[in-house]
Protein backbone atom coordinates (compact mmCIF):
# COMPACT_ATOMS: atom_id res chain seq x y z
CA UNK A 1 0.00 0.00 0.00
CA UNK A 2 1.51 3.54 -0.72
CA UNK A 3 2.42 5.84 1.56
CA UNK A 4 0.09 8.70 1.84
CA UNK A 5 2.02 12.05 1.83
CA UNK A 6 1.75 14.63 4.14
CA UNK A 7 -0.14 17.47 3.50
CA UNK A 8 1.78 20.30 2.23
CA UNK A 9 -0.95 22.98 4.14
CA UNK A 10 1.06 21.64 7.52
CA UNK A 11 4.45 20.94 6.33
CA UNK A 12 5.17 24.18 4.38
CA UNK A 13 5.41 27.41 6.40
CA UNK A 14 4.86 29.66 2.60
CA UNK A 15 1.07 27.94 2.49
CA UNK A 16 0.00 28.17 5.93
CA UNK A 17 -2.49 31.21 6.53
CA UNK A 18 -1.28 34.56 6.68
CA UNK A 19 -1.96 37.20 9.30
CA UNK A 20 -1.82 40.44 9.46
CA UNK A 21 0.48 42.56 12.14
CA UNK A 22 -1.85 44.34 14.34
CA UNK A 23 -0.51 46.78 16.37
CA UNK A 24 0.67 48.68 13.43
CA UNK A 25 -2.81 48.47 11.59
CA UNK A 26 -4.86 49.51 14.85
CA UNK A 27 -2.91 52.94 14.69
CA UNK A 28 -3.32 52.75 10.81
CA UNK A 29 -7.53 52.29 11.49
CA UNK A 30 -7.31 54.98 14.30
CA UNK A 31 -5.93 57.65 11.83
CA UNK A 32 -8.43 56.32 9.20
CA UNK A 33 -11.24 56.87 12.33
CA UNK A 34 -9.98 60.35 12.55
CA UNK A 35 -10.66 61.13 9.22
CA UNK A 36 -13.72 59.83 9.12
CA UNK A 37 -14.96 61.48 11.88
CA UNK A 38 -13.46 65.03 10.31
CA UNK A 39 -15.15 64.24 7.38
CA UNK A 40 -18.51 64.22 9.51
CA UNK A 41 -18.10 67.07 11.83
CA UNK A 42 -17.36 68.92 8.95
CA UNK A 43 -20.68 67.92 7.25
CA UNK A 44 -22.61 69.30 10.76
CA UNK A 45 -20.77 71.90 10.56
CA UNK A 46 -18.26 71.49 13.38
CA UNK A 47 -15.71 72.51 11.25
CA UNK A 48 -13.02 73.15 14.96
CA UNK A 49 -13.49 69.87 16.05
CA UNK A 50 -12.94 68.71 12.11
CA UNK A 51 -9.95 70.63 12.10
CA UNK A 52 -8.88 69.33 15.32
CA UNK A 53 -9.83 65.57 13.83
CA UNK A 54 -7.16 65.99 11.00
CA UNK A 55 -4.23 66.66 13.59
CA UNK A 56 -5.36 63.66 15.29
CA UNK A 57 -4.92 61.58 12.80
CA UNK A 58 -1.59 62.99 11.77
CA UNK A 59 -0.29 61.89 14.93
CA UNK A 60 -1.29 58.77 14.25
CA UNK A 61 -0.15 58.03 11.07
CA UNK A 62 2.91 58.98 12.34
CA UNK A 63 3.15 56.63 14.85
CA UNK A 64 2.04 53.58 12.63
CA UNK A 65 4.95 53.69 10.27
CA UNK A 66 7.30 54.56 13.20
CA UNK A 67 5.88 51.51 15.67
CA UNK A 68 6.12 48.91 12.37
CA UNK A 69 9.87 49.66 12.00
CA UNK A 70 10.90 49.65 15.41
CA UNK A 71 8.59 46.42 16.20
CA UNK A 72 9.72 44.84 12.68
CA UNK A 73 6.49 44.62 11.19
CA UNK A 74 6.41 46.12 8.44
CA UNK A 75 4.76 44.47 5.52
CA UNK A 76 2.62 45.11 2.30
CA UNK A 77 -0.78 44.57 3.57
CA UNK A 78 0.56 47.54 6.25
CA UNK A 79 1.84 49.63 3.25
CA UNK A 80 -1.60 49.66 0.86
CA UNK A 81 -3.70 50.59 3.88
CA UNK A 82 -1.84 53.36 5.10
CA UNK A 83 -2.41 55.18 2.00
CA UNK A 84 -5.67 54.53 1.46
CA UNK A 85 -5.91 55.88 5.30
CA UNK A 86 -3.95 58.83 4.16
CA UNK A 87 -6.25 58.98 0.86
CA UNK A 88 -9.02 59.38 3.14
CA UNK A 89 -7.54 61.52 6.17
CA UNK A 90 -5.21 63.86 4.00
CA UNK A 91 -6.98 64.11 0.99
CA UNK A 92 -11.16 63.96 0.86
CA UNK A 93 -11.68 65.17 4.51
CA UNK A 94 -9.37 68.41 4.08
CA UNK A 95 -11.03 69.10 0.90
CA UNK A 96 -14.46 68.54 2.03
CA UNK A 97 -13.79 70.70 5.03
CA UNK A 98 -12.34 73.84 3.35
CA UNK A 99 -15.44 73.40 0.66
CA UNK A 100 -17.73 73.26 3.22
CA UNK A 101 -16.69 75.78 5.78
CA UNK A 102 -15.80 78.48 2.98
CA UNK A 103 -15.59 78.15 -1.04
CA UNK A 104 -19.52 76.25 -1.06
CA UNK A 105 -21.00 79.65 -1.85
CA UNK A 106 -18.20 79.69 -4.28
CA UNK A 107 -19.61 77.95 -7.35
CA UNK A 108 -17.58 75.87 -9.44
CA UNK A 109 -14.80 77.42 -8.03
CA UNK A 110 -14.81 76.17 -5.03
CA UNK A 111 -15.18 72.78 -5.97
CA UNK A 112 -12.60 72.69 -8.16
CA UNK A 113 -10.32 74.13 -5.93
CA UNK A 114 -11.30 70.93 -3.26
CA UNK A 115 -10.80 68.72 -6.48
CA UNK A 116 -7.72 69.81 -7.35
CA UNK A 117 -6.44 69.69 -3.85
CA UNK A 118 -7.85 66.02 -3.39
CA UNK A 119 -6.24 65.13 -7.14
CA UNK A 120 -3.22 66.16 -5.83
CA UNK A 121 -3.15 63.95 -2.59
CA UNK A 122 -4.08 61.08 -4.30
CA UNK A 123 -1.33 61.95 -7.09
CA UNK A 124 1.35 62.41 -4.21
CA UNK A 125 0.67 59.22 -2.57
CA UNK A 126 0.68 57.40 -6.06
CA UNK A 127 4.33 58.53 -6.29
CA UNK A 128 5.37 57.76 -3.31
CA UNK A 129 4.28 54.76 -3.23
CA UNK A 130 6.21 53.87 -6.66
CA UNK A 131 9.12 55.65 -5.89
CA UNK A 132 10.19 53.75 -2.90
CA UNK A 133 13.73 52.79 -2.84
CA UNK A 134 14.35 55.16 -5.76
CA UNK A 135 14.63 58.80 -4.46
CA UNK A 136 16.63 59.91 -1.26
CA UNK A 137 14.86 59.10 1.86
CA UNK A 138 15.95 62.11 3.28
CA UNK A 139 13.76 63.82 1.64
CA UNK A 140 10.03 63.58 0.26
CA UNK A 141 9.34 64.97 -3.21
CA UNK A 142 6.45 67.18 -3.33
CA UNK A 143 4.64 68.71 -0.01
CA UNK A 144 3.77 65.73 1.79
CA UNK A 145 -0.36 64.86 2.22
CA UNK A 146 -0.11 65.18 6.04
CA UNK A 147 1.31 68.32 6.53
CA UNK A 148 -0.70 69.89 3.40
CA UNK A 149 -3.93 68.66 5.13
CA UNK A 150 -2.34 70.60 8.50
CA UNK A 151 -1.91 73.73 6.95
CA UNK A 152 -5.53 73.61 5.53
CA UNK A 153 -7.10 72.20 9.10
CA UNK A 154 -4.94 75.02 10.90
CA UNK A 155 -6.10 77.33 8.67
CA UNK A 156 -9.82 76.81 9.69
CA UNK A 157 -9.23 76.28 13.02
CA UNK A 158 -7.03 79.35 13.68
CA UNK A 159 -9.89 81.15 11.45
CA UNK A 160 -12.86 79.67 13.52
CA UNK A 161 -10.98 80.80 16.96
CA UNK A 162 -10.86 84.44 15.95
CA UNK A 163 -14.71 84.04 15.30
CA UNK A 164 -14.35 84.99 11.52
CA UNK A 165 -17.26 83.43 9.17
CA UNK A 166 -15.59 81.18 6.43
CA UNK A 167 -17.10 82.68 3.66
CA UNK A 168 -15.44 86.09 5.07
CA UNK A 169 -12.02 84.59 4.09
CA UNK A 170 -13.20 82.12 1.26
CA UNK A 171 -10.88 83.57 -1.22
CA UNK A 172 -7.92 83.09 1.18
CA UNK A 173 -9.08 79.48 1.70
CA UNK A 174 -9.20 78.96 -2.08
CA UNK A 175 -5.07 79.97 -2.03
CA UNK A 176 -4.61 77.87 -0.01
CA UNK A 177 -6.20 74.82 -1.05
CA UNK A 178 -4.66 75.56 -4.60
CA UNK A 179 -1.21 76.57 -3.33
CA UNK A 180 -1.13 72.52 -0.77
CA UNK A 181 -2.55 71.03 -3.79
CA UNK A 182 -0.30 72.40 -6.74
CA UNK A 183 2.95 72.07 -3.91
CA UNK A 184 1.77 68.17 -3.15
CA UNK A 185 2.38 67.22 -7.31
CA UNK A 186 5.24 69.49 -7.27
CA UNK A 187 8.62 68.19 -7.74
CA UNK A 188 9.97 70.34 -4.73
CA UNK A 189 12.07 68.84 -1.95
CA UNK A 190 11.44 68.58 2.17
CA UNK A 191 12.71 67.12 4.29
CA UNK A 192 11.65 63.98 5.81
CA UNK A 193 12.98 63.12 8.81
CA UNK A 194 13.52 59.80 8.68
CA UNK A 195 17.07 60.05 9.08
CA UNK A 196 16.27 60.18 12.44
CA UNK A 197 17.67 57.18 14.60
CA UNK A 198 15.27 57.20 18.22
CA UNK A 199 18.01 54.12 19.26
CA UNK A 200 20.57 56.45 18.95
CA UNK A 201 21.21 58.67 21.98
CA UNK A 202 21.17 62.44 21.53
CA UNK A 203 22.85 65.30 23.26
CA UNK A 204 20.80 66.69 26.45
CA UNK A 205 19.49 69.60 24.96
CA UNK A 206 17.93 68.23 22.72
CA UNK A 207 14.89 67.41 25.86
CA UNK A 208 14.85 70.88 26.71
CA UNK A 209 13.99 71.64 23.27
CA UNK A 210 11.21 69.15 22.61
CA UNK A 211 9.57 70.66 25.93
CA UNK A 212 9.69 73.75 24.79
CA UNK A 213 8.27 73.21 21.86
CA UNK A 214 5.14 71.25 23.94
CA UNK A 215 5.12 74.95 25.56
CA UNK A 216 4.90 76.78 22.41
CA UNK A 217 2.17 74.77 20.86
CA UNK A 218 -0.12 74.18 24.09
CA UNK A 219 0.15 78.50 24.54
CA UNK A 220 -2.06 78.46 21.32
CA UNK A 221 -2.26 75.34 19.49
CA UNK A 222 -4.44 76.72 16.17
CA UNK A 223 -1.74 79.90 15.82
CA UNK A 224 1.72 77.86 16.27
CA UNK A 225 0.65 74.97 14.42
CA UNK A 226 -0.29 76.57 11.47
CA UNK A 227 2.37 79.15 11.61
CA UNK A 228 4.95 75.31 11.86
CA UNK A 229 2.97 73.94 8.87
CA UNK A 230 2.93 77.11 6.73
CA UNK A 231 6.27 77.34 7.58
CA UNK A 232 7.61 73.83 6.38
CA UNK A 233 5.07 74.31 3.32
CA UNK A 234 7.39 77.01 2.26
CA UNK A 235 10.39 75.45 3.18
CA UNK A 236 10.18 73.38 -0.46
CA UNK A 237 10.10 76.94 -2.02
CA UNK A 238 13.08 78.27 -0.14
CA UNK A 239 15.65 74.86 -0.66
CA UNK A 240 14.70 75.23 -4.30
CA UNK A 241 15.60 79.17 -4.59
CA UNK A 242 19.13 78.27 -2.70
CA UNK A 243 19.96 75.18 -4.78
CA UNK A 244 19.32 78.02 -7.97
CA UNK A 245 21.00 80.32 -6.81
CA UNK A 246 23.87 78.02 -6.22
CA UNK A 247 23.63 77.09 -9.60
CA UNK A 248 23.53 80.40 -11.25
CA UNK A 249 27.08 81.04 -9.34
CA UNK A 250 28.62 78.17 -10.40
CA UNK A 251 28.01 78.93 -13.90
CA UNK A 252 28.73 82.28 -13.44
CA UNK A 253 32.15 81.46 -12.32
CA UNK A 254 34.72 81.44 -14.37
CA UNK A 255 37.09 78.57 -15.13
Amino acid sequence: MPEIPPRKSLMNPELRRRGIYLLPNLLTTAALFAGFYAIVQAMTGRFEHAAVAIFVAMVFDGLDGRVARLTRTQSAFGAEYDSLSDMVSFGAAPALITFEWAMKGMGKWGWIAAFVYCAGAALRLARFNTNIGIVDKRYFQGLPSPAAAALVAGFVWIVNDLNIQGEDVRWYAFALTLFCGITMVSTLRYWSGKDINLRRSVPFIVLPAIVLGYVLVSSYPPGVLFALFLGYALSGYVMAAWQWRDRRKSVARPE
